[in-house]
């Protein structure tokens, strides 16, 4: 790589560019993450991250901002699609929603995770700015309907429903801008971000249009192999589901109460392999990660099912107001 350019770099050491399925794994640094690769990397190819969406989704915003311009961004329709991919080995990872601070649990990342044992390498915590992008020269007034994804048109219902603008689901955030130009909709606008307003040359009618401030989207990257341990404190993601009978559940919190162990979160989810059975999914703070595998024998004890999801390092910017 030229000089001048991993002179920009806020880091030193192991080079980004990497041969296709050499990448080891990462780690955080200041600003942003650090690519630990394999020693042989004398052919020169970009990581290949597949996300869910088109060119200005917020998941290849958030790609671009943590993982660096070196990373190329592969967009698909569906996190299907994204996890089909990384399976098959067409990318070397993928990003994929896993919660909002105000929607709540993408809880299709979740069933796909567990059904294709993907495990999580890291978790991204990505501020989400929204916007109401529209034609030039079209104003509020004359919108009826507007569209993006669910997710997003959730976030944003005061503002909807305080202009009587009917909300249509699709795909993707980004995608909705590029419907609204390709088939110049002069009633129609989407929600999206700044720069899907910026490709699809699309104006933008209002600003951080979002329910609450502070709205934020947690992802994870997640890869066919586990994350390799550090020597740092870790987070920890387990599905785990327990015996009918009382006291089950209490039993399987309390691996965790009596070593003073912090719950992220806890969130139970419908069982698709068994009928009304339920999935517990827990996130913990291991301030050592050699210490995992002390807790997760005790809790097997206590579980029918037992999925170590990840054990990763996890990382917030701050929002700087793009």
């Amino acid at each position: 790589m030229p000089a001048a350019s991993a002179a920009r770099r806020p880091w030193a050491g192991s080079e980004v560019r990497c041969r296709h399925r050499d990448w080891v794994g990462l780690r955080a640094c200041p600003g942003r993450w650090e690519f630990v690769t394999s020693t042989d990397r004398t052919e020169e190819e970009l990581m290949r991250v597949a996300f869910q969406g088109e060119k200005g989704a917020y998941s290849e915003e958030a790609l671009l901002k943590y993982l660096g311009p070196e990373v190329e961004p592969v967009g698909f329709p569906t996190l299907d699609d994204v996890v089909a991919a990384v399976i098959a080995d067409n990318v070397d990872a993928g990003l994929m929603p896993a919660e909002n601070s105000v929607a709540g649990t993408v809880g299709r990342t979740y069933e796909l995770l567990i059904e294709y044992s993907l495990s999580i390498r890291a978790d991204l915590v990505h501020p989400i700015r929204h916007n109401l992008l529209a034609l030039p020269g079209v104003r509020l007034s004359d919108l009826r309907r507007v569209y993006s994804h669910p997710q997003a048109l959730e976030q944003c219902r005061r503002f909807l429903t305080a202009h009587r603008l009917e909300p249509v689901p699709q795909l993707d955030t980004a995608g909705s801008a590029r419907l609204v130009a390709e088939q110049e909709l002069r009633d129609t606008a989407a929600i999206a971000s700044k720069r899907a307003a910026s490709l699809y040359q699309l104006q933008i009618l209002a600003y951080d249009i979002q329910d609450l401030a502070g709205n934020a989207t947690r992802f994870f990257l997640v890869g066919k192999e586990p994350q390799p341990a550090s020597n740092g404190p870790a987070k920890v993601s387990l599905a785990f589901s327990v015996p009918d009978v009382p006291g089950a559940l209490y039993r399987a919190l309390g691996v965790f109460a009596k070593r003073s162990l912090n719950l992220s979160k806890v969130e139970s989810r419908p069982d698709r392999q068994r009928h009304w059975k339920y999935l517990f999914y827990l996130d913990y703070l291991a301030p050592d990660p050699k210490s995992v595998q002390e807790v997760l024998e005790e809790l097997s004890s206590q579980t029918e099912f037992l999925r170590v999801l990840g054990v990763y390092t996890t990382w917030q910017a701050s929002d700087g107001g793009e």
